[in-house]
This record gives structure tokens, sequence and C-alpha cells, in this order.
């Protein structure tokens, strides 16, 4: 620090000086060019004088000598005369020696007006001065007495060669007086640093170095100097150090509640306290804000996708894999697949519960020297799982997948961040669970798990405009268990749960994924064939429905076997009707005919059915 603080006043001092030399210089040649023009002028006027007195009396032929004794005047280096045109016409005759030696000389002929010009080297200066000798009528000099020329009119020019290299030299000279003085300064300037400054120096050097050390976490006081600096000073150094103390007690207060808070482990000793906090505060940030909008979203999945996205864009996270287990069904669903990693996908399918994560309730990673979980099946690969419990049955295991050992390492420092984006979504997807088992209480038939009458109701609200638009075509099977009422009288009301669930079991595994099957009362179902091609598609699944009906063999008691058959009535939407309520009644009708001609038949609708109906 003290040689930078030497140094700056050192540049500073050679700078002035420089500055004042060039200054100095400058307006040395300034004024010695203007000196050496005032006194051209000055010497011209004598000359112009002399030659008017030696003209006036007949005296020219010593014009020369007069000449001669005008160059030998101190710094007058060389004279000469030039001769206008208007004179060598007057007279007749040319002067070789009075003509014009440069352009310069012709140029104030041709002008009338004084020019010079500078001629210098680095130790010599002149200065070449050429003056007009103008035509004039004045009481003392009337020039157009003797010569036939016009006022104003240019005789001819004094031209001067002036030496002002003196001058340059005292310039010289003040440069070395000058340097002397710099150096004379800087000695001074160093002498004084080292009594004045140096307690100063000595305590910012502290000051920066204790500065250097909060940044890394490190505050320590500063020993004041007992002598040497100001008051000012001392009381700066005082309340520098208490200001450390208690930046060092807040800053670790605030990173101690931050880490337990969020159950973050301190960093190693030394590093900032205040970054931490920091980072820890932005993060908390991000976690609020993920927390608010995880809040609205509908439904599990738009969490799920939130929550991927915050995977990949903030913790650069390349694979990974959600994955739901609900325990007591054994069942595992991917709800998430990020990457092409998913490298225990089998297990997992074939039988969930072995998951070590899912399992254990606990995290499981990749470990050197041993394989932590068996049922992993890429030994180049890296590993790790967590598992979040988001209802009493069901289990979200995140499987992280890394290529290199680095990435995973880089994942242990940030996971406490990134269990903290879990845990914040966690309550939100058991609430969705929660709305969505409600829901399926509101839409499903309790004991056979089917779609029931007011689901119907509700989904046909967007099924009908989506099957005009798209131009579906939708059969629809109204089915009714034949004589069930015999079977709850004689076997009772548990036997009839049973047949109903047996016939349940049969229309869902019949029917198409697509197509949709409802307990619409007691013994009566619907089922919606939705997009089927015709009328003779939807007859081919009533009649394969009858079939497995009426093959099917239900045990009711000591190895007694019980085989039922159903009812069908067909109608088709639109083809029978535009309002899919009656196409419902329609299929009600057929139904009717089917149970009153026999039962154990498929019927399709026809008009002439209505009527019968009617009348009976």
């Amino acid at each position: 620090m003290r040689k930078n603080i030497i140094l700056q006043f050192v540049v500073m001092v050679l700078i002035l000086a420089i500055a004042i030399t060039a200054l100095s210089l400058y307006n040395l040649r300034h004024i010695g060019i203007k000196s050496a023009i005032h006194n051209a002028q000055a010497i011209s006027e004598v000359v112009k004088s002399g030659l008017t007195s030696h003209m006036l009396n007949n005296n020219m032929h010593q014009v020369d000598t007069f000449i001669e004794s005008v160059s030998n005047m101190n710094n007058v280096k060389n004279i000469w005369l030039v001769r206008g045109e208007p004179v060598d016409k007057q007279f007749g005759r040319v002067d070789k020696t009075k003509l014009p030696k440069d352009a310069l000389d012709k140029s104030v002929l041709l002008t009338g007006k004084m020019a010079h010009k500078i001629e210098e080297t680095f130790t010599t200066t002149s200065v070449r001065v050429t003056i007009p000798y103008n035509a004039v009528a004045v009481k003392n000099i009337d020039c157009l007495k003797c010569h036939d020329v016009d006022p104003g009119e240019t005789l001819g020019a004094v031209s001067l060669e002036l030496d002002i290299s003196a001058l340059k030299q005292i310039g010289i000279e003040s440069i070395y007086i000058i340097t002397l003085v710099v150096l004379f300064a800087i000695f001074i300037i160093i002498f004084l640093s080292k009594r004045i400054l140096q307690p100063y120096i000595e305590l910012f050097d502290k000051f920066s170095i204790n500065i250097n050390n909060a940044v890394q976490g490190k505050f320590k006081r500063i020993n004041i100097p007992t002598s040497g600096i100001s008051k000012d000073m001392l009381n700066l150094t005082e309340e520098y150090n208490k200001l450390m103390v208690n930046f060092k007690d807040t800053s670790i207060d605030i990173e101690k509640k931050l880490h337990g808070f969020i159950g973050y482990q301190a960093g190693k000793e030394g590093n900032d306290p205040l970054n931490e906090s920091k980072e820890i505060i932005d993060n908390l940030s991000n976690l609020y804000q993920f927390k608010k909008e995880i809040e609205l979203d509908d439904s599990r999945d738009e969490i799920y996708q939130r929550l991927s996205q915050v995977f990949s864009n903030k913790f650069n996270l390349k694979a990974f894999n959600f994955i739901e287990i609900e325990m007591l069904k054994n069942k595992m669903t991917t709800v998430i697949q990020k990457g092409d990693f998913f490298c225990c996908s089998k297990t997992m399918k074939e039988t969930p519960d072995l998951c070590r994560s899912a399992r254990t309730k606990n995290d499981v990673v990749s470990m050197d020297f041993h394989n932590t979980c068996p049922y992993f099946e890429k030994k180049d690969l890296f590993y790790y799982c967590t598992n979040i419990s988001i209802s009493k049955n069901i289990n979200l295991i995140i499987n992280f997948v890394f290529e290199k050992k680095n990435e995973l390492e880089k994942l242990k420092s940030q996971i406490t961040f990134i269990k903290s984006y879990i845990n914040e979504a966690a309550p939100s997807l058991e609430v969705k669970l929660l709305m969505k088992a409600l829901q399926e209480s509101a839409f499903t038939d309790g004991l056979t798990g089917l779609y029931n009458r007011k689901f119907l109701e509700e989904h046909t609200k967007k099924l009908i405009p989506h099957a005009k638009r798209e131009e579906l075509n939708i059969g629809v099977l109204m089915l009714d268990m034949d004589h069930f009422k015999a079977v709850n009288d004689e076997y009772g009301h548990d036997i009839g749960d049973k047949v109903l669930k047996e016939l349940a079991t049969i229309l869902d595994e019949t029917v198409r994924e697509s197509d949709l099957v409802i307990r619409y009362g007691g013994e009566e179902f619907i089922v919606l064939l939705v997009g089927v091609k015709n009328e003779n598609d939807a007859l081919h699944v009533a009649n394969k429905i009858s079939k497995k009906v009426r093959e099917n063999e239900i045990d009711v008691y000591a190895g007694a076997k019980l085989k039922k058959t159903v009812s069908i009535g067909l109608s088709m939407f639109p083809q029978d009707s535009s309002s899919f309520n009656s196409v419902i009644k329609n299929a009600d009708i057929a139904l009717y005919e089917a149970k009153s001609t026999g039962r154990d038949k498929v019927v399709r609708f026809k008009e002439e059915q209505v009527s019968s109906v009617d009348l009976f």
C-alpha cells in the first residue's frame, strides 16, 4: 500500500513537472517568435527610412553599405532587399541582386502583406520575416513624389532572418532546473511518507486484510495504533471493531436460524455466512413462490410437471424419474420420466414392493465399494433415490441418475434444497389425491367400483358435443340381470352383491378402455361404446357380453355353482336420436322388449317398440 501511494505521488509530480516544462517551452517559443517579428518590423522601418533618406540625398550607391551595417545588429542572421516590379518598370532596369529569393518574397510582393515562417531544430530556432514596402504619401515620407505608382502599391520588401536560439537555450536550461526540482520533491515525498503517512498506510493495510477476511467469514478486530494517527482515525477504527463484532454475532445467528429453519447443515468453517444466508434466503423466496403456484394447480400432473421443471431449470438435473407406488395394491405408476435412465423399471413394474427406498423409507445412494440397491441394473451409472409419503397408501419415489460421480456429489450438496421443494409439494399432492378420491367416491359405485349414474350425467355433457364435432357413433347398451330378485330371495344379499360384482368384472374386461361401463341402478348397467363403427359392431359386443355372462359360473356356497343371464337393449347415437337422453330411453325400451320376449337376448331398438310399450 505504501509503495502504491508513493508511486502515485511520484507520478503526479512527474506529470506536473512535464506539464509545466511543456507550457514554459511553448510560452518561450511563442514569445520569442512574436518578439522576433516585432524586431523585424522595427528593423524594416529603419531600413525603409534609410532607403528614403539615401534616395532623397542621391546616395543610393551607399545602400549596400547601409544594409551591411544593419545586418550586424544583434540576432540578425541575414537581411536583403527585394525590388518590386513597378520600380523595375519605372527605372527601366532589373537589379538581379534584389530579385525575390523564395516563395515567401514572391507572396509578399504579390499580396502586399507581411509574412513569416519558422525554421528550427532541437537546439536552434530562426524566424524568417518578409515585410512589404508599400507606396504611401504622408508628411515625412511621400513615395509618390519619386515613384510613378498608385498609393498602397508594393514597391518592394525587406526580408530578414532572425536567430532566437537563445530563448530555446533558456528553455532547455529550465528543463534541467525543473528536473532537479522534481527529483528533490520526490525525495521529500518519500521521506515524508515514511514519517507521516506510514501509520495511516499500515492502518489501511489492516483494514484491507480484515475486510478480505470478513468476506471469507473471518471477522476480526483491528489493533488500534497507539500513536501517529489522528483522533478521527482512532474513532473510526473503534467503530469498525464494534461493527465487526456485531456483524459477526448477527450473521452467525441468522445463519444458524436459517439452517435450523430448513434443516440445512452449516458449510465449512471459514465460509462467508452472509453469502450462505443470502443463498438460503433466495432459495426460501423461490420455494415460497413455488408453493404458491402449486396451490393453484388443478391436478397432480401439473404439480409433478412443475417440480420436474424446477429440477431441470434450477438444479440442472438431466435424468430423473417420479414413481408412485401403491403399497396395498403393490402397484407402480411412472408419472415423470426425464432422460433415458430408468434403470430399475423391470423390478418396479413386476414387484414394486422390493424398492429399497420405499421399503426402508430412507434415501438410497450409490456407493463406491458395494451395491446399495441390488435392483439398479446399470453398474456404470450413479443414482440417488428418495422417498416421500404423499398418503397412507401411496409413496412417491424420486430416482436421480448420473453418468459421472461428481454430478452425484453435486446433488448431495444440494439435496436439502431439493427436498425442500419435494416436501412443499407433498401436502398439495396429498390434497389432490384426497380430492380425486372424493371425486371418485361421488362418481363411482361403492359395490362394483364402476362409474355411477351421476358420472354419466356429468360426463355426457362433454362427451356428446365432442362426439357431434368428431362425428362419432356411440352404441348404448342397457343391461339388466335376469331374475336377480330371486338370487337375493334364495341366497341372500351377499350372494346378490357377488353376482353384481362378477357382472361388473365381465363388462369391464369385455369392452375397450375407451368405452364406459356404468352401474345405472340396482341390477341395471349401461355400456357406452364410444366411437363404434356401426350397429353390427355394437351388436357383436352385446352378444359377446351375453355369452360370457351365460357361461360364467359363480360360487355360492359348499361348492354350489350359480349361472345367470342378462337381457340387453341397444340404441345408437345419433342414428336413433340426436338427443342422448332419448337414446338412453330407446335402449331402455329395447331392454324391455328383450325381457318381455323371453330374456337372455340382445334386442336392437326399433320405432314400433315405442307404441307397444305405451299400450302395455
